[in-house]
């Protein structure tokens, strides 16, 4: 089984946060394929580069340390990809979320997020 995580889950699950739920945790650390987003971490570059994001280390060497720790794979951006996001409804106006959701759609994939805007668009949201 292969599960795309959202932003928020990735930063919350490496840093051991109490935002993240008990069952998403119990997710990420089975033995699952976890897929991040390309996206995700051009999001996390912005809001590192704007200061809106502090990283316990450099960004170069703490995410790619994170995602071997974690054997995360990383999910490029494909053609198919943006075909799904140019089509979905706007019930969500973030465009990484469009992404990830259209990443999940396009790949069949479920998605481990918070965020319950994620539900209108009739994928499997983990939480």
């Amino acid at each position: 089984m292969k599960i795309l995580i959202d932003t928020h889950a990735f930063l919350w699950f490496i840093n051991d946060h109490p935002n993240l739920s008990n069952n998403a945790a119990e997710l990420l650390e089975s033995d699952i394929d976890i897929l991040l987003s390309i996206a995700s971490l051009w999001e996390i570059a912005i809001k590192v580069n704007l200061k809106k994001l502090t990283l316990p280390d450099a960004y170069e060497t703490f995410i790619p340390k994170q995602l071997t720790l974690n054997s995360i794979e990383v999910l490029p951006v494909t053609i198919e990809h943006l075909t799904v996001v140019a089509k979905l409804p706007l019930h969500h106006r973030d465009p990484f979320d469009r992404l990830l959701i259209a990443q999940a759609i396009a790949e069949n994939m479920e998605i481990i997020s918070a965020d319950p805007k994620f539900d209108s668009y009739g994928i499997n949201r983990r939480w």
